[in-house]
């Protein structure tokens, strides 16, 4: 009774069977197929090798959404320098929404020279060279994501020259922490002091003709410190023209969530819209000497998720490679065959009809002959 139910179920699996098998005496091999065979599994094999490089590599996913957090602070990292001594420049924040001065603690005022070494022309030239790229190839951004904390330093080296000369610079540099709401952060003349009405600089005491606001930015960002993030104004020198001058930032922030397979923070891009201009109240153009870089906050929050192709996707994708690939080999390799038997069959025909038949009594023939199975062979 088992061996009944076992052979019942083997016939039944055999009448299942979608691929049935040829036996090889009935198989018959050719020069074209075996030709036809080799472009295929070549066409596979790199057609894999490019898919699975498509495998390994990855992308970026922008989503976009409300930010609804407003009770956290915002940080703002700097580090400028600018082309007068410490003890003339003075810098704070202006929260636009509470009018009131930002604590500016976290500064450090540090005299420097302002002209570059060798080896940091060399890095700031390289940093512009990536800006001028970045602003060509918006897509260059996906890849600066995906090596930050892998790529090298972008801060600015150490002068490799023990130089004598004294400074006449002051490097402004560290952090602060201001609301979410939009600001003015700028450095003019004199030390900062606190006002009821707002604040002012202790400007008094300092002559016009030392006036030189020409700066360089080598690092401004917001938010989380990432090192290996290049931002727009990184790299930034500007050169004063004329004493009184003014050099305006717009600054327009995206708060960004960012998620990769090395690191996971919280981030802002920005863009800006730069405008310089000499003061000159007699002919109309009024304001104040000095650096100021007016941020504004974007209401919206973006999120960078880096994604990978999954391995079920790469095993659908791989098969339909091989299978299309058999399937359009096959078809085409039948369809030539099919069209050179034709060619072939015509070419015979005609010599077939070209062919006379001598008779016995010494005329010709030129009708087909009849073709019979040893004329075949």
């Amino acid at each position: 009774m088992r061996r009944l139910n076992r052979k019942k179920t083997l016939s039944l699996m055999k009448e299942l069977d979608a691929f049935p098998k040829v036996p090889e005496s009935y198989v018959e091999t050719s020069v074209s197929g075996g030709t036809v065979s080799l472009i295929a599994f070549t066409t596979i094999a790199f057609l894999t090798v490019m898919e699975f490089t498509v495998y390994r590599d990855t992308w970026m996913k922008y989503e976009y959404e409300v930010d609804k957090d407003f009770t956290s602070k915002l940080r703002i990292n700097i580090d400028i320098t600018v082309a007068m001594r410490c003890q003339y420049v003075g810098a704070d924040v202006l929260d636009l929404a509470e009018t009131m001065v930002a604590s500016a603690d976290g500064l450090i005022y540090e005299p420097v020279i302002f002209d570059l070494s060798p080896q940091q022309k060399e890095w700031q030239r390289m940093l512009q060279l990536i800006q001028s790229r970045l602003q060509e190839e918006h897509s260059l951004q996906d890849v600066i994501f995906k090596s930050a904390f892998k790529s090298a330093s972008t801060a600015l080296p150490p002068r490799e020259d023990n130089s004598l000369q004294s400074p006449d610079a002051c490097r402004i540099h560290g952090h602060l922490y201001v609301n979410k709401v939009a600001g003015n952060f700028h450095i003019t003349v004199g030390k900062a002091i606190p006002h009821p009405r707002g604040h002012a600089h202790l400007a008094a005491l300092v002559s016009h003709e030392s006036y030189n606001f020409s700066h360089r930015i080598d690092h401004l960002s917001f938010g989380e410190l990432i090192p290996g993030i290049i931002n727009p104004l990184d790299g930034t020198e500007k050169i004063a023209s004329d004493h009184n001058q003014m050099f305006q930032y717009f600054i327009t922030i995206v708060p960004t969530k960012l998620h990769t397979y090395k690191i996971s923070a919280e981030t802002h891009q920005f863009s800006v819209t730069e405008r310089e201009r000499v003061i000159n109240h007699a002919a109309g153009s009024h304001g104040v000497s000095g650096i100021f870089m007016k941020y504004d906050i974007s209401s919206l929050m973006v999120t960078v998720t880096e994604e990978h192709m999954p391995f079920w996707q790469f095993l659908v994708r791989l098969c339909g490679i091989i299978g299309g690939i058999f399937s359009t080999t096959g078809i085409l390799h039948g369809f030539g065959r099919f069209v050179a038997e034709i060619i072939f069959c015509r070419f015979r025909l005609g010599s077939c009809r070209s062919t006379s038949v001598p008779l016995p009594d010494g005329h010709t023939s030129n009708h087909l002959p009849r073709i019979t199975d040893n004329s075949t062979h």
